[in-house]
């Protein structure tokens, strides 16, 4: 039976890495690498939907052709049947206007309920791929990207695109087709009230150029702002505890008001420029308004158009006005998705997890660990792991002690492949372990940590997460194994009772109890403890000590231990500092040694340092 490691870790000897600008933190707002490779990504999420695209293609031409068809027959309503005072000829082209104007709507309505469907699927799409390509990635990569920016690309980024294709997509289709059919019938109609017309389109493709420049990098450096306010927020929510019991309650409203300052000055700065265009293109409407109604005057003056022309121009002219504000209001839509598209496919960039496939399967593991002569470092130049060579037979309790920051968590972390090594090599069982795929390995290794996660769900299923296909019978043994049985019970619904987040309904000891069950349950090859029982009282560490002295019994136990009390009966201690092996044997010939053990034993328990 296998375990399903977490992908958690302890960092006491990772030194911290060095993080560039990133999510609420001031930096250079870049500009997009390559926003057509963008698009073309995101109509790679449309493509397996394009009978349902054509047919939104459809619709648009369509009411986007009746669109055209009204004005042009408002021109022939005061030319032929006004003018010429036929009262039943204007009550049928009203109702053929009527008609075309319901046409119109209905076709609009039917294509953007097509088109909200086919976008949702497409973004449901990308959300799992970006979700699962996340699950993919090195611890590495979690510890230079905060949650909060990781958790702003998969709602904000993609809310983003959402909007931009859910929405603008059949919107700009049809802003085009109208322009283009508008310009075209203006010309039919008459050349100089269409060239009159054609003034405002570089004055108004000047404004949407000039704001565009501003609002790209301002959404791009607004979601990067968001980012940062959401990990300032779930830290404070997780981390509520510690703030009010360090009494840090104002210190944590100051870093949220700094953060919330920078989101409202990025947000202002975007927002301002992006709203410039309504004001604009109202006052060129109005301009070209004044233009089409001087100039078609003077030309009904002299018999050159017909006063039902001029009344078609004008209701072309604000159609052909419309269709430009949208344009220059989608401009901003697009910038916004294109930016968070670019967040999106950087993290789907992210190269995965290095990891072979394995010649065959790794299962009957005896549990026989040896590393050989090994180095690593988590940083260029700084060495964590120097030459570090030991052996564990098969059913052998190793205990890794040493000061924080030794490199006794990095010890497990290269273990379990959460980090490659730089040279040398880690067998188990004569095997490089490089050579297994990196879930079959993990799913020999049952980790235990000393703040282990668990999972907004019900105690039995928290349990279970060690082996799904086990049964509500197989978790209650296992909790009873752990100790954890009779204080499940006193809950409010036994095991059925729900965890809130993180567990916050239960003590540290209880949730470190629940942990236990779980890597129990797992019953795998190779058991790693990293301070197991820290979190728990002497007498409930008693009472865990002998499960876990069961549990042990006949595989391979690596245990981190602080308490050196409870490693006295482990098979060999190494004592570890910084990245060397600088004694092993067992407890007893340790303390006879009067080295570097005897002084760690000393300072625990007689307050001497070292």
């Amino acid at each position: 039976m296998a375990v399903r490691v977490m992908r958690q870790r302890v960092s006491d000897d990772r030194p911290q890495v060095q993080r560039g600008p990133g999510p609420g933190q001031p930096g250079k707002i870049e500009k997009a690498k390559d926003p057509r490779q963008a698009v073309v990504r995101l109509l790679d999420y449309l493509r397996p939907f394009m009978p349902a695209l054509v047919l939104v293609m459809g619709f648009v031409v369509l009411y986007t052709l009746l669109g055209l068809l009204g004005p042009y027959l408002i021109g022939v309503a005061i030319d032929t049947y006004i003018g010429g005072g036929d009262a039943a000829g204007l009550g049928r082209i009203a109702l053929i206007m009527l008609a075309v104007y319901l046409g119109n709507n209905l076709t609009q309505a039917a294509a953007g309920w097509i088109m909200a469907g086919v976008s949702q699927r497409a973004l449901k799409q990308m959300r799992r791929d970006l979700f699962g390509h996340i699950q993919q990635l090195s611890v590495g990569f979690f510890d230079t990207n905060p949650a909060g920016g990781l958790m702003s690309r998969l709602t904000n980024d993609v809310d983003a695109i959402n909007q931009a294709v859910s929405q603008n997509v059949t919107s700009l289709i049809a802003s085009v087709l109208s322009l283009v059919g508008i310009l075209i019938a203006m010309f039919v109609l008459n050349a100089w009230l269409a060239l009159a017309t054609l003034l405002v389109v570089p004055i108004m493709f000047w404004f949407t150029q000039f704001v565009a420049r501003y609002t790209r990098r301002g959404f791009r450096d607004l979601q990067k702002q968001v980012g940062g306010l959401n990990s300032v927020i779930e830290e404070a929510v997780s981390g509520g505890k510690v703030i009010k019991a360090f009494g840090r309650n104002e210190s944590a409203l100051e870093t949220f008001r700094s953060h919330n300052q920078a989101v409202y000055t990025a947000s202002t700065y975007a927002n301002t420029y992006a709203l410039l265009l309504m004001p604009l293109t109202a006052v060129l409407g109005n301009f070209f308004v004044i233009v089409l109604a001087g100039l078609g005057g003077w030309l009904a003056l002299r018999d050159l158009v017909t006063v039902g022309t001029i009344a078609t121009f004008i209701s072309y002219g604000q159609n052909f006005i419309n269709p430009l504000r949208q344009l220059a209001n989608m401009y901003n839509a697009i910038q916004a998705a294109l930016a968070g598209a670019e967040r999106v496919f950087e993290i789907m960039d992210t190269p995965r997890e290095d990891d072979e496939e394995a010649a065959a399967p790794f299962d009957q593991v005896d549990g026989h660990v040896r590393f050989d002569d090994v180095h690593f470092s988590y940083t260029p130049d700084t060495p964590i792991i120097k030459g570090m060579t030991l052996e564990a037979q098969a059913g052998q309790t190793i205990a890794l002690v040493g000061p924080t920051g030794a490199g006794k968590t990095t010890i497990i972390n290269l273990l379990t492949r959460f980090y490659e090594i730089d040279s040398g090599a880690i067998t188990i069982d004569g095997r490089d372990i490089r050579t297994i795929h990196k879930d079959e390995l993990r799913r020999q290794l049952g980790l235990v940590l000393q703040d282990s996660f668990l999972f907004s769900d019900t105690v039995m299923e928290n349990i279970r997460y060690g082996r799904l296909a086990a049964t509500d019978e197989e978790c209650m043994h296992a909790a009873e194994l752990a100790d954890a049985d009779h204080f499940i019970r006193q809950l409010p619904q036994g095991y059925e009772t729900q965890l809130s987040e993180r567990a916050g309904n239960l003590s540290q000891g209880q949730r470190q109890l629940l942990a236990i069950a779980r890597a129990i349950l797992a019953d795998p090859a190779i058991l790693i403890l990293d301070e197991a029982t820290s979190s728990v009282d002497t007498r409930t560490e008693a009472r865990i000590q002998q499960s876990l002295l069961r549990l042990m019994e006949g595989r391979t136990s690596f245990v981190i231990a602080h308490r050196l009390s409870t490693i006295r009966d482990a098979d060999n201690v190494l004592v570890i500092d910084n990245g060397q092996i600088v004694e092993q044997g067992n407890h007893h010939d340790l303390l006879q040694r009067r080295g570097f053990y005897h002084q760690l034993y000393l300072s625990q328990f007689k307050g001497k340092s070292i």
